[in-house]
């Protein structure tokens, strides 16, 4: 039934350019929960620029939109899979191919995607199966006018204050190591990673400072060079991603060799660095940290509490207080003591949900619930549990992406 009524949608949009039969087809897909509010609301703005623009022609009608619809998600994609499948003679007469991937041959068929092989911690290196999958970077929605006032207006004091688009300058954090000294600890298909990061965090309007293959040394100079960026004056936010191998609360340099190795990057020096008193640039402001490296060596079958925080610390002069370390939020790919996993083609699960999850959702939901999505993503696959730590955020923190 659903698959006659996606069918009956691609008819209505591509051929018959019936817009009420359009429409319809629509309300019945959401009523059957084929697609949802947002995936309807989308599909009819396409539908809708589509026709506005004055194409005659149905071939050439036909291929913006689904150009338009295939960069609009999974859901998209479906709907052209579902067309080449069951009408491939208009597939065809319409040439509406999909679109090469950089680096393939026309005709060329994609592997079956077996399951990822793990990003170890380095004392335990596994070995890893090359694998591959299509990994189309989704479309981002946009927020609404009518949504981002409805939002303001009604959390009002309760989510952080977004600043201008045209006067903000966000700044954004990359740090990715994918080869090492030792060879065997390359980290294949990060590079993947470190792409659709980088594309996400543009498209939400930060500029992106990248850094490849650092020691620990090198990360923690990265950081206070970044913490000290005057940009952060004229931003109302930040991101920190790093990437690597790593152990149970470090991340590992490039020159790491094992268990006993001193090149390892403290996690808390993260929010050390970033922290009221060493970033006065970002006080009050959001400062999201993701980190995509393993915590340990097992399995992830079994789970680890977090520890119990120390007593706040609290100064003792005369000059206004301030919470030291506030205003965080931090995904680690992994439980405590737990590997992450990693396609050595296409990179990690952990990032691929986080681009398409922020993609798809970032223009209603604020970034702790984006988190909790990331994290019901990986329901189904228990080797691994992202988790939020430290999460010291006082209000909501919406990207409102397109404002």
């Amino acid at each position: 039934m659903a698959e006659k009524k996606l069918l009956s949608l691609v008819r209505s949009m591509l051929v018959e350019g019936d817009s009420k039969a359009f429409s319809d087809v629509l309300v019945n897909l959401q009523k059957d929960g084929v697609l949802r509010a947002p995936e309807v609301e989308v599909a009819t703005e396409v539908a809708t620029e589509v026709v506005t623009e004055g194409h005659t022609v149905v071939k050439d009608k036909a291929r913006l939109l689904i150009d338009r619809v295939r960069n609009k998600g999974s859901w998209g994609s479906d709907i052209v899979s579902l067309l080449q499948a069951r009408e491939p003679s208009l597939f065809d007469s319409l040439q509406l191919g999909p679109q090469l991937a950089p680096g393939s041959e026309p005709g060329s068929t994609p592997a079956p995607e077996p399951a990822p092989a793990p990003d170890p911690a380095p004392s335990s290196m596994v070995s890893q199966q090359e694998t591959s999958q299509a990994g189309t970077v989704p479309f981002l929605i946009s927020c609404s006018p009518e949504s981002y006032n409805r939002i303001r207006e009604m959390e009002r004091d309760s989510i952080y204050p977004v600043m201008e688009k045209a006067t903000r300058k966000r700044l954004a954090l990359i740090i990715n190591n994918i080869k090492f000294t030792r060879p065997d600890l390359e980290r294949k298909g990060a590079d993947k990673d470190q792409a659709n990061m980088k594309k996400l965090l543009q498209d939400l309007d930060y500029t992106v400072d990248e850094h490849n293959d650092l020691t620990a040394q090198e990360m923690d100079r990265t950081l206070q060079q970044f913490a000290q960026r005057p940009e952060h004056e004229q931003s109302d936010s930040a991101f920190v991603v790093i990437m690597s191998h790593g152990i149970r609360d470090a991340i590992c340099g490039v020159d790491y060799d094992g268990e006993q190795s001193s090149d390892v990057f403290k996690n808390d020096r993260i929010f050390n660095l970033l922290n009221t008193v060493n970033c006065a640039g970002l006080r009050d402001k959001p400062k999201v940290i993701l980190i995509q490296a393993c915590r340990g060596e097992g399995a992830g079958h079994s789970w680890v509490s977090d520890s119990v925080p120390p007593e706040p610390q609290y100064e003792d002069d005369s000059l206004m207080k301030r919470h030291k370390e506030k205003d965080f939020i931090c995904l680690c790919s992994s439980t405590p003591e737990n590997k992450s996993y990693r396609s050595i083609v296409d990179g990690t699960p952990f990032v691929r949900h986080i681009v398409e999850i922020f993609y798809n959702n970032a223009h209603k939901d604020h970034v702790d619930e984006l988190f909790r999505q990331v994290q019901q993503a990986f329901q189904d696959f228990p080797q691994q549990m992202p988790t939020k730590e430290r999460t010291t955020l006082m209000k909501k923190f919406y990207l409102f992406p397109g404002f």
